[in-house]
């Protein structure tokens, strides 16, 4: 049976659907809370990368130790997603940098996909706009020899890929109800700095959630497509 390794930050923010459609094709899903009990031996047959409320620049000896990682998985051809704060990781170990946006996004957000979106196996299927669930401050740059795929309002750099099997997304197509409430509950500041609240946060984003889990799905085929 294969593997799918996912790298958590937090306990409050896990694979959510991700999880749902890797065990729904077979995969043994197997998490790891990295600041706290370390790394995995190795990357598996998938490795999800999740989001966190830290920062890729903080001086955190774990965060050095999880972008060679990802590295490596990358390199060795291992099918990497990283979300949000895993986005951010991803970048950076592909030799990007990461810095605070302009602003935050909280909530469902249009994102649009760029020129080469359109005509990727996965982005190119989707609506152009799309609106997406988000929970980020920080941005990233675009890596060397990556592709752009979607940008919004405030941050022009939303999604890209690397190679043909290595996404970084901004936004959480894996979210489902308990995971926003976790999110409302643990992260309160940034619900009050984006000038929201959490019910009507809540209330807004619930009747996405399946749109954005046939997203999910989507992306997850492409990335466990044997012949990929």
């Amino acid at each position: 049976m294969k593997r799918a390794i996912c790298l958590q930050h937090v306990a409050f923010e896990g694979p959510g659907a991700f999880a749902d459609l890797l065990v729904g094709k077979d995969f043994i899903v197997s998490n790891h809370l990295v600041p706290k009990v370390g790394l995995p031996p190795d990357a598996g047959d998938v490795l999800l990368v999740m989001g966190g409320p830290m920062s890729v620049n903080d001086p955190e000896h774990w965060i050095e130790a999880e972008t060679t990682f990802i590295r490596d998985a990358v390199e060795s051809g291992t099918p990497v997603l990283g979300v949000c704060l895993g986005a951010q990781l991803l970048a950076k170990a592909l030799g990007a940098q990461v810095a605070p946006g302009p602003g935050v996004e909280i909530g469902m957000t249009p994102i649009n996909l760029t020129d080469q979106g359109r005509e990727d196996p996965v982005f190119g299927t989707l609506p152009d706009p799309l609106e997406v669930f988000q929970w980020h401050g920080e941005a990233f740059d675009l890596p060397d020899g990556a592709v752009p795929l979607a940008s919004s309002y405030l941050f022009p750099l939303q999604a890209f890929r690397f190679g043909s099997n290595a996404y970084g997304v901004l936004f959480h197509l894996e979210m489902q109800r308990d995971g926003i409430e976790a999110l409302c509950q643990e992260c309160p500041g940034d619900v009050t700095k984006a000038g929201q609240d959490p019910s009507s946060l809540l209330r807004h984003a619930e009747p996405h959630l399946p749109r954005l889990h046939s997203v999910a799905e989507r992306l997850i085929a492409h990335l466990t497509e044997p012949t990929r």
